[in-house]
């Protein structure tokens, strides 16, 4: 059973979704405005929180950014459809993936399954495979750390899920949908740019203690992570 958080302003939908969320076997939780919702997030522990972008009081970005200084729950974001700029910003922020409203029911419980399994992936990592070093950077599995040099950095869990696949297949070209479907649980849809945005955030967070491009885009394909 999964512990969630579910900021919405609507109330109507806020119920509609928490009922059908609860017969899946979730615990909801529910916050009606961007500081009820900041409150409960930093004061309890939720495996999952799910944030509308449009709150009152604080909306969902300022929510996020406020939660992103001191925890790193796993947050998807609630979008208005076909707003490009809503998602993207809420991935920079830290977001794990978004949704765009209107929304299927089954698509989000599913989104909330593909984050546990990757969580319980990581925790079930072996020790004998737990810990990656290439090119100044080291990732441990099982303490779910990433090291530059001395220096630990601050992922949220996609984050660290996409480093783990790069750094798996290190030298190799890993397409944005395998990714996806890895760390997202779903194939990448057309103009869907979340792979990269993770990939973005990635990179600025090395490059504060490692000048070396760690990351190559291999243009229309995906990414490879630099063994040398």
């Amino acid at each position: 059973m999964s512990k969630l958080l579910l900021i919405e302003d609507d109330h109507t939908l806020s119920d509609l979704l928490s009922e059908y969320l609860t017969a899946q076997g979730c615990e909801v939780f529910q916050a009606y405005d961007g500081e009820q919702g900041l409150l409960c997030a930093t004061n309890e522990h939720y495996d999952v929180i799910l944030l509308d972008v449009m709150l009152p009081l604080l909306d969902g970005f300022e929510v996020l950014k406020k939660l992103r200084a001191t925890h790193l729950t796993p947050v998807i974001m609630l979008t208005a459809k076909g707003d490009d700029f809503d998602r993207i910003f809420g991935l920079e922020l830290g977001a794990d993936d978004y949704l765009p409203k209107p929304f299927n029911h089954r698509e989000l419980l599913a989104r909330i399954h593909a984050i546990g399994r990757r969580i319980d992936y990581i925790k079930q990592a072996s020790s004998q495979t737990s810990e990656l070093t290439l090119n100044n950077v080291t990732l441990n599995e099982l303490a779910r750390r990433v090291c530059v040099f001395e220096h630990e950095l601050t992922l949220t869990g996609t984050e660290f899920a996409v480093l783990h696949q790069l750094m798996k297949h290190a030298g190799q070209v890993v397409t944005k949908d395998t990714i996806s479907q890895h760390v997202l649980g779903r194939r990448l849809a057309p103009f869907d740019r979340s792979i990269d945005v993770h990939v973005s955030n990635l990179r600025k967070k090395i490059a504060r203690h490692n000048n070396a491009n760690c990351i190559q885009t291999i243009r229309g394909s995906g990414y490879v992570f630099l063994a040398q």
